[in-house]
């Protein structure tokens, strides 16, 4: 991981809500240069939302994001392109175009975002799949690959352009334990290689131990610590505690708060829905 200090990506007091619910309460994260940065909470705690955040896809009701000291609220069209430039995401179910070959896949940031002739292209796309462990498969299609191989074509898709920032969703979701390792095996040659800070959602605790540099750990919609993997795994708080062994925490519901979700009506006394 880089020794330097100042962020590439800056969150200050992110509140969001859906409606009158809140989703993410007073949120900061931070993502040095060089390292891979785990979200990890459970279902429901806001780590989805605050990746949407970070991609621009959603607007939060209030705080900043600073990428590369720059807020996203504030670029024009021309200054969100060259800021897009800089990101690749890979996301959850690997998103390759079923009508388009894996080669074909790999390179369609460099035809959105690029001039380069066809040929070149097409060297970039092998190179990326070189790194990726699937060289010679570009000109199959996505439903010939197994679970693993779509998501390794998927990053390769995502790094065609090195970018400075990866993100990843839910990376080992759904695949052997085997697969999994591979695919946390090549999030850390990615980091060291190409020199990228990686930021990975993920609820699969041994994957989020095995290549953090750091995790930040949400529970309904407020960061409960930030830490390196032995901090995390020495906390005292047992919400944390419950995340990392799969425990089942018990909620303490109001009687009040219990009847007003079950009829939709005030109780006195009660704070309004």
């Amino acid at each position: 991981m880089s020794s330097g200090t100042e962020p590439i990506i800056r969150v200050r007091n992110l509140v969001t809500h859906y409606g009158d619910r809140l989703i993410l309460d007073g949120v900061d994260f931070d993502l040095k240069p060089g390292e891979i940065m785990v979200i990890m909470g459970g279902s429901g705690s806001g780590k989805s939302t605050l990746m949407r955040h970070l991609l621009s896809l959603e607007r939060p009701t209030s705080g900043s994001i600073e990428l590369f000291g720059q807020d996203v609220s504030k670029l024009n069209a021309v200054e969100s392109a060259a800021l897009a430039k800089k990101i690749g995401v890979a996301f959850q179910s690997g998103a390759l175009f079923s009508s388009l070959s894996v080669g074909d896949n790999i390179m369609l940031p460099l035809m959105e975002h690029t001039s380069l002739d066809h040929s070149t292209m097409e060297i970039m796309a092998r190179m990326k799949l070189e790194v990726v462990d699937l060289a010679g498969f570009e000109n199959l299609m996505p439903a010939e690959l197994s679970g693993g191989m779509i998501k390794r074509a998927a990053l390769a898709r995502a790094i065609v352009m090195d970018p400075k920032i990866l993100f990843c969703d839910e990376p080992s979701a759904g695949l052997d334990p085997v697969a999994a390792a591979q695919l946390d095996d090549l999030l850390l040659r990615l980091r060291d290689a190409m020199q990228m800070s990686i930021v990975v959602v993920t609820h699969e605790v041994d994957s989020a131990l095995k290549i953090a540099d750091r995790m930040t750990v949400l529970d309904k919609g407020r960061i409960l610590q930030v830490g390196g993997v032995d901090e995390i795994r020495g906390s005292n708080n047992e919400r944390i505690q419950n995340i990392l062994n799969r425990r089942i925490g018990e909620e303490t519901l109001d009687p009040e708060e219990y009847l007003r979700r079950l009829t939709g009506i005030e109780v006195e006394g009660s704070p309004p829905l």
